[in-house]
């Protein structure tokens, strides 16, 4: 029966395989998790004068290179000045050079989010009027292409490890301890550590090309591996290279000197191993949640031990669920799973559904934010399709569940723990089987040999009338029967009598085991909730390498917003945002003008101040100047009255001629706290 499964799982496994790897492909690594909120100049803009500098707003703060922003003319030449700089919180900015032509400009951006995924991107503005052709923006994206599908597939591969690590070496030492000694167990828990070990060493190798130019000549470039080892990324990876070290330790204690211990010997280890073994597996678990989303936005000291929790959880459900599947299919029959064994990993497993069912809840708050995210967004979409496939896992668990409890309702121990049952088989029904086998060729042979001779033995006596064992020949010939043993002098024939023995009590014991239906009932089960898991851990790594639903949600505001302002620039309303940094306390915020008509003549102009996580407050004194320097007007000061906490407003703003106005805000914060942060804007 085992050698008939055997091949349809490994072909089920593959094509689960293949599906896992069209899930990662489909998961489009390069779609960001920090996304543009905003631009100056705004996306499409035409601005009358060039502008002193490009500024782009993110979702969240982003790690930038010499390289990240760039500006090309309509000609395809750069005109940034300089490396970009941190103007103030998620805004940077870079310097163009002077005097500009008119013409339509590419503004393209390549950074790393604050939970190390690239984002890439790019858009254009106008200066004077737009220009008949724009640069066409060549060239990989970060985060795409093969480098990305590598990316990917090592990602995939490293939580298999983990999961593997983990989950099979808790299911030996908490669930079965026998298993220790079992090679097929052995081998799942070290492939784990293999697979995870390889995974990082790949991740760490691809990480400068995945975030940067998407080559895969690049993958060896020691200059971008230099760099990513300066990044939080490549810490956390070299860290859980350290920590695979001693859980290779560990690994070597576990099936070394605890597997070769008396029962009583090993409750001592048991404990130095188990807390050994855990901090081990929540450091490995916390390089995931210190570099990626837990690490950034909202609640991040309580989402990282959150998402290490979460990880613990599931590799003790899946990766005991996977070594509890090869055991109940390889394991040697002399050492079957111990139904005690099955019974307590049903209750580890229990305990690990109801953490993840909390931890993924707290999560799906975090990443998702609205009921709407849910079915609105990619992220949202990937994560209803996970919790469907955990639910179909614990409804399979349950029947995993009844298995078991029919394997304890029956009052037996179905699968041994020790090997009793097959050494207590063996010694009711003796060699029988082997011997009657054995019997049948001794006598063919003994015939043969008769028909030579032309003569036969009596029965029982040789040829000097002495007695003879039953089946020998009567010159010694070591021909077996029911009750005889080899000559002493042939040691090839005993030991393929030995053999021969042993394999068919291997069989037998094989058979017996097969025949019990709770125990083929429970391998189907089990079987079936491995085939889930490996679905719902390509899930689980596509969504890693998805945009939150939250995130997407903002950015779709933002640039709707950014639609609507453009719409009402054309109506004749105007909206200017400019960040500010007095330098002293409280100092840094944002400063916006509403100005409306934005037309010659008289404007209702409104300034709001705000911190810079949006909140309103005061500041001592806020002062406005129009300049418009093509026509040296200016400035003209307007000091606006202050209407309600971080509002101020004046009416009759007079412009008297149209054309690119320099708006001017000077903000101060205290009594020597002050600055003045200015944009161009054309009114009229």
């Amino acid at each position: 029966m085992t050698q008939t499964i055997a091949p349809r799982v490994r072909n089920l496994v593959l094509l689960l395989l293949a599906v896992a790897g069209a899930l990662l492909t489909a998961a489009a690594p390069a779609s960001a998790h920090a996304a543009l909120t905003g631009s100056d100049p705004r996306q499409g803009a035409v601005v009358q004068r060039a502008p002193e500098q490009v500024s782009l707003t993110f979702s969240e703060k982003v790690a930038m290179s010499d390289d990240s922003l760039r500006v090309l003319d309509p000609k395809g030449a750069r005109v940034d000045a300089g490396n970009p700089t941190e103007v103030s919180g998620t805004t940077y900015a870079v310097k163009l050079h002077g005097g500009l032509p008119d013409g339509t400009y590419t503004v393209t951006y390549q950074v790393v989010s604050a939970d190390s995924h690239p984002v890439a991107g790019a858009y254009t503005f106008s200066i004077g009027a737009p220009s008949a052709t724009t640069v066409a923006v060549t060239g990989k994206e970060a985060g795409g292409g093969l480098v990305g599908g590598l990316y990917g597939f090592g990602r995939y591969v490293s939580y298999a490890g983990f999961i593997v690590l983990v989950g099979g070496a808790a299911f030996v030492l908490g669930c079965w301890p026998a298993g220790s000694g079992v090679r097929a167990v052995q081998r799942l828990v070290v492939s784990g550590w293999v697979a995870l070990t390889a995974a990082t060493l790949w991740l760490l190798l691809l990480r400068g090309s995945y975030t940067t130019s998407g080559k895969a000549a690049d993958i060896l470039d020691l200059d971008l591996l230099g760099q990513v080892l300066q990044t939080k990324t490549g810490a956390a990876l070299v860290s859980r290279l350290l920590l695979l070290a001693a859980a290779a330790l560990f690994i070597a204690v576990l099936f070394g000197a605890w597997d070769k211990r008396e029962a009583e010997e090993k409750r001592d280890l048991t404990f130095g191993l188990a807390v050994g073994g855990g901090v081990v597996a929540a450091g490995l678990a916390a390089g995931w949640a210190m570099a990626e989303h837990a690490s950034t936005g909202l609640q991040p000291g309580i989402a990282m031990p959150v998402d290490v929790l979460h990880l613990l959880a599931v590799a003790a459900w899946l990766g005991g669920l996977t070594t509890l599947l090869v055991a109940l299919y390889r394991a040697p029959a002399g050492t079957p799973v111990a139904a005690s064994a099955v019974r307590r990993f049903s209750a580890v497993a229990f305990g690990s559904v109801a953490t993840l069912a909390a931890t993924g809840v707290y999560q799906s708050w975090r990443q998702l934010g609205s009921w709407s995210a849910f079915t609105g967004t990619r992220y949202g979409q990937l994560l209803l399709v996970k919790i469907g496939l955990v639910a179909l896992l614990v409804g399979i668990a349950w029947i995993s569940r009844r298995w078991t409890a029919r394997l304890r309702d029956g009052g037996r121990e179905a699968v041994p723990a020790e090997g009793d049952a097959a050494a207590d088989a063996q010694a009711d029904t003796g060699d029988e089987t082997v011997d009657d086998a054995v019997a049948a060729r001794s006598g063919s042979r003994k015939g043969a040999v008769g028909g030579a001779e032309g003569k036969a033995a009596p029965a029982g006596a040789g040829a000097e009338g002495g007695p003879v064992a039953a089946g020998a020949s009567t010159e010694g010939g070591p021909v077996t029967g029911p009750t005889a043993s080899p000559a002493p002098g042939d040691p090839r024939r005993a030991a393929q009598l030995a053999r021969q023995r042993a394999a068919m009590d291997a069989a037998r014991q094989r058979r017996e085991r097969d025949a019990d239906p709770d125990r083929s009932g429970l391998r189907r089960s089990v079987l079936a909730e491995a085939c889930v898991a490996v679905v719902l851990l390509a899930v689980t790594t596509a969504l890693t390498q998805t945009e939150p639903g939250r995130t997407e949600e903002a950015a779709k505001a933002a640039t709707s917003a950014a639609a609507s302002s453009s719409s009402g620039v054309a109506s004749g309303a105007l909206t200017l945002d400019m960040p500010f940094d007095t330098g002293g306390q409280d100092g840094k915020g944002v400063v916006s003008i509403d100005l409306d008509p934005a037309r010659v003549g008289a404007n209702e102009m409104h300034v709001y101040v705000t911190r810079p996580n949006g909140r309103a407050f005061d500041v001592p004194e806020v002062k406005v100047a129009f300049t418009l320097e093509a026509k040296d007007i200016g400035p003209l000061p307007v000091v606006p009255d202050h209407i309600t906490t971080g509002h101020w407003s004046a009416s009759g703003v007079q412009l008297p001629v149209a054309g690119d106005w320099k708006v001017a805000v000077t903000v101060r914060t205290s009594d020597v706290d002050q600055v003045t942060v200015a944009k161009n804007a054309q009114i009229g």
